[in-house]
């Protein structure tokens, strides 16, 4: 009988089941439904007493209702006696808002990792967080895992003619350079800058282009604005074309339309969040061996680390 126990919860179940199955393992019992004013009710359906327990549950769009799903599972199952919780939150809601970047604004990622602790949360795995510093908002172990195992291995198996990594704006210059470092490529970058008031943004582009495949990287596309901009612009400087490599499809908004009739050729993603709609231009790469491994790898005290290491 395995020391251990799966639970999912309701926002991205097909990956639950798709780490359960890495795992040889089943997701054990949780009734989860929701009253008629939309409050949620949980109930655990198994003994967890003495248990470690993992619940799989990213806190994407409806992110207050899966935030509050994840909160009450744990309650739950502190309450039934489980002897740890590790919170497997691929994606985190709120990360962006991680600063005071105004006057009289909350720091809503470190009001949700306050959150988490308080409900008995004891340790929290996720991927890709907007903000590294986010893993300081917590007094728990965090694990922020690099999407880059997935995407360094897809990138190299195009077998591009002549490709080069691009940051889309300047704040995701360290992640683009990781990338560049790691598959031996050249970087550039596009800042997007706007001129004067009420004029529309110009991307220029710092670096050559011309007669290059580009590699956009970042870790969330949420409206595509930025993304399908910045393509156009490194094409009008003579890209021959534009991939983009982005851990979570937020994808809100048009963004799909945008994809689907804008000047990128290829949008890769995780499955991280559940796709809202069909697109032939987004490839989806899954996480679930990635979080397989890293449950195992903290139940039995392994390094995570390691697994990155040869990336």
């Amino acid at each position: 009988m395995s020391n251990y126990m799966l639970f999912s919860g309701t926002a991205n179940p097909p990956l639950s089941q798709a780490i359960a199955d890495y795992l040889e393992m089943p997701l054990s019992g949780a009734t989860i439904n929701r009253f008629s004013d939309g409050e949620i009710n949980v109930q655990i359906a198994e003994s967890v007493r003495g248990k470690d327990v993992f619940i799989i549950q990213p806190t994407c769009a409806p992110a207050n209702a899966n935030l509050m799903e994840l909160l009450i599972m744990t309650d739950a199952l502190k309450r039934s006696s489980a002897k740890s919780i590790t919170a497997v939150v691929p994606y985190y809601g709120y990360a962006r808002q991680d600063r005071k970047a105004a006057p009289r604004v909350p720091i809503t990622a470190k009001l949700v990792a306050d959150m988490m602790e308080k409900a008995g949360i004891t340790r929290v795995v996720t991927v890709d967080l907007h903000a590294s510093q986010i893993q300081g908002f917590f007094d728990i172990p965090v694990d922020n895992l690099y999407g880059s195992i997935l995407f360094i291995d897809y990138i190299r198996s195009k077998n591009f003619a002549n490709p080069i990594i691009a940051s889309p704006d300047i704040g995701g210059v360290a992640r683009a350079r990781y990338f560049a470092s790691r598959l031996g490529m050249d970087m550039v970058i596009v800042d997007k800058r706007r001129e004067k008031a009420n004029v529309a943004e110009v991307m220029n582009i710092i670096g050559d282009v011309r007669g290059r495949d580009v590699i956009l990287i970042d870790d969330m596309v949420d409206t595509a604005g930025t993304m399908v901009k910045g393509a156009a612009a490194l094409k009008e400087a003579g890209a021959t074309s534009v991939m983009a490599c982005c851990t979570h499809p937020v994808l809100s908004g048009p963004a799909i339309d945008r994809i689907r009739d804008g000047a990128l050729d290829e949008l890769v993603v995780s499955d991280t969040i559940p796709l809202k709609a069909e697109c032939k231009k987004i490839k989806v790469l899954s996480t679930a061996q990635m979080l397989g491994e890293v449950i195992r790898r903290v139940q039995n005290n392994e390094s995570v680390n390691s697994l990155f290491a040869t990336t």
